[in-house]
């Protein structure tokens, strides 16, 4: 725990000192020249010759809470897949059940600010994946990574791997989430007690998001997106990629189509990514071809269910619903407010609709 606080010794450098003096001990106990002859940062050096006791002992006084687990990589509880990738984390802080990191897992990514069309994607495709037994790994942020979380916990398990340490929730509003996570799967972490959610912390923590998985799925992207870095970790771990296409007007669906075009998997079905993955992933697989559709409500008349059909699978503007169903501009207004009430359909920018259920 003491090496891993040392500034400028990443997952590289540690391993590289383990290998080189054999233990965490033995690199404490090793005189300065040896170290300088390394070409360590100044500030390891100062590190390793004056230990941060009082911080090693926060991390000790997390350990011996309930629920929480510290990880090394001889562990047996150690999740095989990541123990493959390029320096490993050294350790790993879990909280919840640290034996679920050894299931089959797929990684669900995308969007901060989704559409309510692909929050409603993800969290069906996660539903129906966690019911197949997949466990769902994502990394708890807003949008996408939220959805897939909430989705899992409908039918199944799932992991948050957090870009900080396990003494605190970011965001913040995804404490009660985390929680639930905890409860029904488990938080991870490679970060030490105290380690606040700083913007270099995120692409390091997005090759644990991929190293964990069988695959990664992205739901919604933007060309720059940071999912995008997800999915060439994966690439370069010799993990899938899935993406799901969408509507060429939507800016979110630009990653996705990038991806597509590189050779990611075109998803259209959750059966898509089960026969992709292979006999690891059948071996959970149940009898479904994809998400559960949703049953036409008894509730709407005919005419609500004839505006949903006419709203088909892309956004559209109301002046193109008129022109569909031939009523009037003001009695589709009011129909469609009907129906973002009733959860059957969403506004998105731009004075678009997306229909969520059919």
């Amino acid at each position: 725990m003491a090496l891993l606080r040392a500034p400028g010794i990443g997952p590289a450098r540690f391993a590289r000192l383990l290998e080189h003096f054999g233990s965490a001990a033995a690199t404490f106990a090793a005189d300065g020249a040896e170290l300088r002859s390394l070409e360590l940062p100044d500030a390891a050096l100062d590190y390793l010759g004056r230990p941060d006791w009082r911080r090693v002992e926060e991390d000790l006084a997390w350990l011996e809470r309930p629920g929480n687990h510290l990880l090394q990589l001889d562990d047996s509880r150690y999740p095989p897949l990541l123990r493959q990738i390029a320096y490993p984390p050294p350790l790993l802080f879990v909280h919840g059940d640290p034996n679920c990191l050894r299931l089959p897992q797929l990684a669900i990514v995308g969007s901060r600010n989704p559409t309510p069309l692909g929050r409603e994607t993800a969290q069906r495709f996660a539903a129906h994946l966690a019911e197949c037994g997949l466990l769902i790994t994502s990394g708890l942020a807003l949008g996408i990574d939220a959805a897939a979380h909430q989705g899992a916990l409908a039918s199944g398990r799932t992991i948050a791997v957090m870009g900080t340490s396990l003494d605190r929730v970011y965001p913040a509003q995804h404490r009660d989430l985390a929680h639930a996570i905890a409860e029904r799967g488990a938080l991870v972490s490679e970060f030490s007690i105290g380690t606040s959610p700083a913007a270099g912390n995120f692409p390091q923590r997005n090759r644990l998001i991929s190293g964990l998985a069988l695959g990664v799925l992205v739901v919604e992207a933007a060309a720059q997106s940071g999912s995008l870095i997800t999915a060439r970790l994966a690439n370069e771990q010799g993990r899938e990629v899935f993406a799901i296409p969408g509507s060429i007007h939507n800016p979110l669906a630009k990653g996705c189509h990038a991806l597509i075009r590189q050779g990611a998997k075109l998803v259209e079905t959750a059966d898509d990514i089960l026969e992709e993955l292979g006999a690891l992933a059948a071996t959970t697989r149940e009898t479904a071809s994809g998400p559960p559709a949703v049953a036409p409500s008894a509730a709407l008349d005919e005419e609500y269910q004839q505006l949903l059909a006419a709203m088909g699978d892309e956004p559209v503007g109301i002046d193109l619903l008129v022109d569909r169903c031939g009523l009037t501009a003001e009695a589709v207004s009011s129909m469609l407010l009907i129906l973002e009430l009733e959860g059957y359909a969403a506004a998105i920018p731009g004075g678009l609709y997306g229909r969520l259920k059919i």
